[in-house]
């Protein structure tokens, strides 16, 4: 199982990356997202991705972070521009901790010291000023080797992949 743990939310600042945050972590096969801070706009927004494209992904923004952290039974994994590689990250967790569930952390503003020292790996997607939503996309696909595209959410909704039109399948 794979969690997101989304830092530093901001709402009157951050609404529309961290929602990105959300959509990339179903999308690409997590199965929760804590936002700490009770935004419950962002919890409609993304529950409301989830009723009409399907899935059981879960939106928390409610829960603290030390008590997210505390409660974790598996590895940390902060996505960063400090730390491991991604390569080598991935291939620690896949020899190391294979069977764990995951949390992964990305970061809105700067992430207190407490979340490297706490995390089991600090991987570095790259060692460039990036974007949370890239890091977390390129980490999930290379976790599950793109199992992600062969998802089925079982939506209301569907999209079919075509090249030159707007396919969506309407389920009933």
């Amino acid at each position: 199982m794979i969690e997101v743990l989304r830092m530093g939310h901001r709402p009157s600042r951050d609404k529309r990356i961290t929602t990105h945050v959300g959509l990339v972590a179903r999308a690409f096969g997590a199965e929760k997202i804590y936002i700490p801070g009770n935004d419950t706009k962002m919890k409609e927004t993304l529950d409301r991705v989830v009723r009409i494209f399907g899935g059981d992904f879960q939106v928390d923004v409610s829960s603290g972070i030390k008590k997210i952290l505390h409660q974790h039974r598996g590895i940390v994994v902060h996505l960063t521009m400090y730390g491991t590689s991604l390569p080598d990250g991935i291939t620690r967790i896949r020899t190391e901790h294979e069977e764990e569930d995951i949390l992964v952390i990305v970061g809105a503003k700067k992430v207190p010291r407490y979340i490297y020292e706490r995390a089991d790996l600090n991987i570095s997607v790259g060692n460039q000023p990036h974007s949370e939503v890239a890091a977390l996309a390129l980490f999930l696909d290379r976790i599950s080797n793109g199992d992600w595209m062969d998802m089925d959410f079982g939506g209301k909704l569907k999209i079919v992949p075509d090249d030159r039109n707007k396919n969506v399948i309407e389920k009933n």
